[in-house]
C-alpha cells in the first residue's frame, strides 16, 4: 500500500495561488509512490487530527503568507506578509502528530519557516542581498547552495561537489535555528539558511528553502528530495505494521 503523505494547502486567503501552486506537490508525491492526503485549511482541528493519524508522513509546502512574526517575538516588518491563522493551525496539527510519532517531515519554503518557529526559531523577515532569492517560478535555477559535509541532505542528494543549484522564489529565511533543527545548507554568497534538518538520527525532518516540486521531473537533486521522503514514509509504515 502506498504511504498516504499528509498535505495542508497553501494558503487560505489567496485561492488562486493555491490553485497555481499546489498539484505540484500532489504530482511529486504521486510520481514518487506516495498516496497525497489533502488537508483543508477549513477542517476542524479535530478532523485534521484524524486525517494526521492515517498518514505515514507530513509535507510543509510553500505558501503566499508569512510567520506571524509574534510568535517569535519581532515587530512586523513592513515588508512581511499578513499572516495565515488558519494554515498555522494545520502545520501545528501535522507537526504535533509527526513529532509525537516520529512520523517523516519535509517542508518546503514557507514549510522551513513554519517548522523552524514552531521549533522555536526565529525568522529573517525581509533579506537584503544581491542575490536572486525572489527569482520566482519562472527561473529554473536562481543560484547555488552550499549544502553541509556530513549532513542527511549531503546523504540524500549524493552531492559530489558539495553545492547544487537551485529555483528560489523566497524572501524570509530561517534566522536563529529552533530546537533539534541545524543548518543542512546555505547560499555560499550571502551565507542565507538554505535548508534545515532534524538533529535526532532515528527521525526524517528535512527542510529547504527552494522548490524541488517544480524541478523533480528533470532535475536529480529535487527528485531525489522527494524520493527519499516518500522512501521514509514507506519505512515509516511499514515498521508501524510489523
Amino acid at each position: 500500500m502506498k504511504p498516504r503523505i499528509a498535505i495542508p494547502e497553501p494558503c487560505s486567503y489567496d485561492s488562486q495561488y493555491s490553485q497555481r501552486a499546489f498539484p505540484a506537490y500532489l504530482r511529486a508525491v504521486e510520481a514518487c509512490g506516495g498516496e497525497p492526503v489533502v488537508i483543508s485549511l477549513q477542517a476542524s482541528p479535530e478532523e485534521i487530527a484524524r486525517q494526521a493519524r492515517e498518514c505515514a508522513a507530513v509535507l510543509l509546502p510553500g505558501s503566499k503568507a508569512d510567520v506571524d512574526p509574534q510568535k517569535y517575538g519581532a515587530e512586523k516588518h513592513h515588508e512581511t506578509a499578513p499572516a495565515d491563522q488558519q494554515r498555522d493551525a494545520a502545520d501545528e496539527l501535522l507537526l504535533q502528530d509527526a513529532y509525537s510519532q516520529r512520523k517523516p517531515i519535509f517542508g518546503i519554503c514557507y514549510g522551513l519557516q513554519a517548522l523552524n518557529v514552531w521549533r522555536s526559531g526565529t525568522l529573517e523577515q525581509h533579506i537584503q542581498s544581491a542575490v536572486a532569492h525572489t527569482a520566482g517560478r519562472d527561473v529554473e535555477f536562481a543560484h547555488k547552495v552550499q549544502v553541509e559535509s556530513g549532513s542527511w541532505l549531503s546523504g540524500l542528494l549524493g552531492t559530489v561537489s558539495g553545492w547544487i543549484p537551485v529555483n528560489s522564489s523566497h524572501h524570509q529565511a530561517a534566522e536563529s535555528v529552533g530546537d533539534g533543527l541545524r543548518v543542512a545548507a546555505r547560499c555560499p554568497e550571502d551565507g542565507v539558511i538554505e535548508a534545515l534538518e532534524g538533529t535526532d538520527p532515528g527521525h526524517f525532518v528535512v527542510a529547504v528553502q527552494w522548490h524541488p516540486e517544480r524541478g523533480f521531473e528533470h532535475d536529480s537533486p529535487s527528485h531525489r528530495l522527494f524520493e527519499s521522503f516518500i522512501e521514509k514514509a514507506r519505512e515509516w509504515q511499514n515498521a508501524v505494521k510489523s
